[in-house]
């Protein structure tokens, strides 16, 4: 009978791109364990040039958890493969804290996935995870593909770009754990269990135990290649009807910008205005059903949504940031700083301030020079960063390195995303994502 465990680990290693070092972040449990085994089987027969490596984030927040990171360097070792152990210092949040430790989990994979020379992470997430997943997403939004803005009808994606540098890999997401663990039995292989994973204080837990009664999920689910032709097609609209001046405003037909009955067209202009408004998510359904209601009466007027002015003239509809509750960073020489959700910005040297007003008059000057009409450059002029160095006679473009951040994709890039979010990046003027090192999965039939 074929084994679905060390078939799917074969059938990962063909998707490269070439050979290169593969850090699987192996927590103890069984499917991070069978992940690592099936992976280390996989290249012991192939002989082709790849490698493994491991990482153990210690998240601390329980007894035990040390000792399960030191048991699972122990197995590494047998199998002759580096293993890093990573710990989560310092105080952690009373609330929220199973995202807070997915956020800090991937920030120290990261760290040893550079330790380690690896070319990419490879977690265990499996068919079992990616149905809770959708589940949990379904609940939040229950109905987020009607609208067609969430960021979830698809589940996890088999590939995410992480902080813009290292690409996470999930090759058991059509594996289901009972596989994995029997996997894991037959060679004798044992594992940790975590008591978070039935501890009804968490969400995924309880809608585990509820699926597991259940045994079906509710949410309406998207396969992965739809929702990458989606992402293709928002960023073919994004690049034919958006306009952007210095990441500080967009300029949209006023005809083209009322199409809102377009679910592509609104994720693409919503995911815009995000960025406009330095926010990592796309404005709530409600918001989004007011926003399209204003757009397709076609009249001119001004709607503020997500800390963005909708200011729609007769000559075009233009998005800027509201000018208000508008903050002032100070960064220290040499420094960087995330100013306003929309900038981040590196020190050249000096200390610097960095608040709202620009340089006044003219970039007022440039922004109309470019086509902007004269109100609403006087508009966003206003909402721009005025940098200002500690050190007289430097001026701020020359003691700062500005670049816009993209909320929406800088942390965590799904891969099904990844052309509408080159097709952001560079209209506002950045380096596109960096590919990922396996070819595109989403083609191959979804199961």
């Amino acid at each position: 009978m074929p084994d679905a465990v060390l078939d799917a680990a074969r059938r990962f290693l063909t998707s490269f791109v070439k050979p290169g070092r593969i850090l699987v972040a192996v927590s103890g449990g069984s499917d991070s364990m069978g992940l690592l085994f099936a992976l280390h089987s996989a290249i012991a027969e192939v002989k082709n040039g790849f490698s493994l490596a491991a990482c153990t984030v210690d998240h601390a927040l329980r007894p035990g958890s040390a000792a399960e990171a030191e048991a699972v360097g122990r197995f590494c070792a047998e199998l002759g493969i580096p293993h890093h152990i990573l710990r989560w210092e310092g105080n952690k949040p009373r609330t929220g804290i199973q995202a807070a430790a997915r956020n800090k989990r991937y920030e120290l994979l990261s760290v040893a996935a550079s330790a380690l020379d690896a070319d990419c992470i490879a977690t265990g997430h499996t068919a079992d995870d990616q149905r809770e997943t959708i589940a949990m997403r379904g609940a939040r939004h229950p109905v987020e593909g009607e609208m067609g803005e969430g960021q979830g009808a698809a589940g996890m994606a088999p590939t995410m770009l992480y902080a813009r540098k290292i690409w996470v890999l999930r090759p058991f997401l059509r594996i289901h754990r009972a596989e994995i663990r029997a996997f894991l039995n037959a060679r004798g292989i044992g594992w940790s269990d975590d008591p978070s994973n039935v501890n009804p204080q968490f969400e995924r837990a309880r809608l585990r135990a509820d699926l597991d009664a259940s045994d079906s999920a509710s949410a309406t689910v998207w396969s992965g290649a739809q929702r990458a032709t989606s992402s293709a097609r928002a960023a073919a609209l994004i690049e034919e009807r958006v306009k952007v001046y210095g990441a500080l405003v967009a300029e949209i037909a006023t005809a083209e910008a009322g199409k809102m009955d377009d679910p592509d067209w609104r994720r693409a202009l919503m995911s815009v205005a995000a960025v406009l408004g330095g926010r990592d998510h796309l404005p709530a359904r409600g918001t989004i059903q007011r926003l399209s209601g204003f757009l397709q009466s076609g009249a001119p007027g001004r709607m503020t949504a997500g800390r963005v002015v909708f200011d729609r003239r007769r000559r075009g509809l233009y998005l800027f940031r509201e000018p208000r509750n508008l903050p002032v960073l100070s960064i220290e020489p040499g420094g960087e700083g995330l100013w306003d959700g929309r900038f981040s910005i590196t020190s050249r040297g000096p200390a610097l301030t960095v608040s709202a007003g620009a340089d006044g008059a003219a970039l007022r000057q440039r922004l109309i020079d470019a086509g902007l009409p004269k109100g609403a450059a006087k508009k966003v002029s206003e909402v721009a960063p005025r940098i200002v160095p500690a050190e007289a006679g430097t001026s701020g473009g020359e003691a700062a390195v500005i670049e816009c951040r993209i909320g929406l994709y800088d942390t965590f890039l799904p891969g099904f995303d990844r052309i509408m979010a080159d097709a952001i990046a560079v209209l506002f003027g950045r380096d596109r994502y960096p590919a990922p090192p396996v070819h595109d999965v989403l083609t191959e039939k979804e199961g």
